[in-house]
């Protein structure tokens, strides 16, 4: 089995480092750019089946990405379990730098420490994200049927992490490694007797 992982396209809301957790955005005309080129880039790649967080930026980046191919397109099913993680009452708050206004100032853990972060009022902890990702990403390779195709997956750059967290198998303080993934960067895995391999990790297709 090939599983390819892609974070959605662009939306306004990422520039203005606004959280948007389960808030439900388009993409801007850059992110939808950014899912076009990603999968022409890809479109020789016959995919079998394609699943998408239901938040219409990682739906519309699927469907633009999806497009592109040359091959007959899989149906595209909704998975809420790869959505983003929420916010809860946080959500719409800012986190850039000079425009940060969240009201816990330990927030910040979420980027700084996710081992110490705590899920916002009415919100989802990391944890939480681990878990539904985890219980999906089982369930897909523990499917038989699933052997012998190639899949795709489109969801945001928290899921994603906790998608590939549970892959690597990596403590909680490892959560972001390198940093969240570009907007359309794709991550590539292999599974061969029920074992994972990353091949790709946020690979990206445009300049």
């Amino acid at each position: 089995m090939l599983v390819y992982l892609i974070r959605h396209g662009e939306t306004d809301l990422n520039k203005k480092k606004v959280l948007q957790g389960q808030s439900d955005f388009e993409l801007n005309e850059y992110g939808r750019e950014l899912a076009k080129v990603t999968g022409a880039a890809l479109k020789h790649i016959r995919f079998d089946k394609a699943y998408t967080s239901p938040l219409k930026r990682a739906k519309e980046t699927a469907q633009l990405f999806l497009a592109e191919n040359e091959n007959v397109r899989p149906e595209l099913w909704e998975e809420k379990r790869i959505q983003e993680i929420s916010f809860g009452d946080y959500e719409g708050c800012c986190y850039g730098k000079d425009t940060y206004n969240v009201p816990n100032p330990e927030f910040r853990y979420f980027f700084e420490a996710p081992e110490k972060f705590s899920a916002p009022p009415n919100g989802e902890s990391f944890e939480d994200v681990i878990k539904r990702t985890g219980d999906f990403w089982k369930e897909l390779i523990s499917d038989p049927n699933n052997e012998d195709k190639t899949i795709f997956l489109s969801t945001h750059g928290c899921a994603l992490k906790a998608l590939l967290i549970n892959i690597k198998k990596q403590e909680l303080k490892d959560f972001w490694g390198e940093g969240v993934h570009k907007n359309c960067a794709v991550s590539l895995v292999e599974v061969k007797d029920g074992v994972a391999t990353i091949l790709d990790d946020g690979k990206i297709y445009y300049k």
